[in-house]
């Protein structure tokens, strides 16, 4: 179903963090930026669609009054809204925020670090775009931190604070940003496997609450009002987010799984672990019950690589990435 194309090669191989791969198709100049941590360097390329040209860029994780800062990357992640795309890179000091290509930072969040220094560890972690005009970024305070994006410009202003988790937010994803009407539109996760499902607005509502079970919940995905958890036990569960009715329940992989990814318009699931797999899958719901039901479509092993991102390079699933610890290249599938 799927075969391996030409790998893109990077500056700096990949750290073992959760969804360590970002995706964003830019279709006007038939580009694709891929985005991958490296300790506390981002690694940008940006490719043509005819695989002849690539553009490298590296981006360094920063702090206030400081020339070089070694504080480590958690996440880039590309978010895209109506009126702009925005690259978001979160660390163990701050939130930063670029132009898409990696050009300009238009701004800069610190995170509060206690004076003494204390057991827990602090940083940012979990990105996403929702609705129109807001990011959302998690903290490891359990703090979600909504950010209100303006169409251009750098006058980003921190709106509201979502204080529901009392563990370190490891993912965010929502659905429906523009015109579609969603009533849960936000599901944040954390380090408990507890997750939340929100409404946004002027003022974020709270949904419905997932009780985890101490088990973490590292990357999380929404797609027609259900929501799509991966766990460090290998199991992906689908839930219906509003009512957290679980739908399903697959033994998907043997170890943890790092990442999950979407395809909305065809409905094909990413799921990829440390157990050097990277499954797809077929979600379909069934009309009458209105429940999902989810099938395996296709493998693929990455021999001897404990893998860390898996992204979709488009809305159908056409193409596939995968980015793996210590590996020094992007691995990219199309369909046969």
């Amino acid at each position: 179903m799927f075969h391996k194309e030409k790998s893109i090669q990077l500056k700096n191989s990949a750290s073992a963090l959760y969804n360590n791969l970002s995706v964003l198709r830019i279709a006007p100049r038939r580009l694709t930026y891929f985005t991958v941590v490296h300790a506390n360097v981002v690694n940008m390329v940006s490719t043509s669609w005819d695989g002849l040209n690539y553009s490298h860029r590296q981006l360094q994780s920063k702090e206030p009054n400081v020339a070089t800062s070694t504080s480590l990357i958690m996440q880039a992640a590309f978010c895209a809204l109506p009126s702009r795309d925005l690259l978001v890179v979160s660390s163990q000091k701050g939130i930063q925020m670029y132009e898409s290509d990696g050009s300009i930072m238009v701004y800069w969040h610190a995170l509060d670090t206690p004076e003494a220094p204390t057991a827990h560890a602090v940083f940012a972690r979990g990105i996403s775009a929702v609705s129109d005009n807001y990011i959302c970024v998690g903290v490891s305070s359990g703090a979600v931190l909504v950010f209100d994006i303006p169409s251009k410009g750098s006058n980003i202003t921190l709106s509201e604070v979502l204080e529901e988790h009392k563990e370190a937010i490891t993912d965010i994803a929502s659905e429906c940003s523009g015109s579609q009407e969603c009533l849960a539109n936000l599901v944040t996760a954390d380090d408990g496997g507890n997750m939340c499902v929100w409404k946004s607005g002027e003022e974020f509502q709270l949904l419905n609450k997932i009780p985890g079970l101490d088990i973490t919940c590292s990357s999380v995905k929404l797609w027609k009002g259900t929501v799509l958890a991966g766990y460090g036990t290998g199991q992906i569960r689908l839930y219906e987010a509003v009512t957290g009715i679980l739908h399903a329940e697959v033994n998907a992989h043997a170890r943890w799984i790092y990442s999950l990814d979407i395809a909305p318009f065809s409905g094909l699931l990413l799921s990829a672990a440390e157990d050097s797999f990277v499954r797809v899958w077929h979600l379909a719901i069934t009309p009458e019950t209105n429940s999902v039901e989810i099938a395996h479509l296709h493998n693929e092993c990455v021999t001897d690589t404990q893998i860390c991102g898996a992204k979709f390079c488009d809305g159908d699933g056409y193409a596939f990435a995968v980015t793996g610890y210590d590996l020094s290249e992007i691995i990219r599938y199309v369909q046969s």
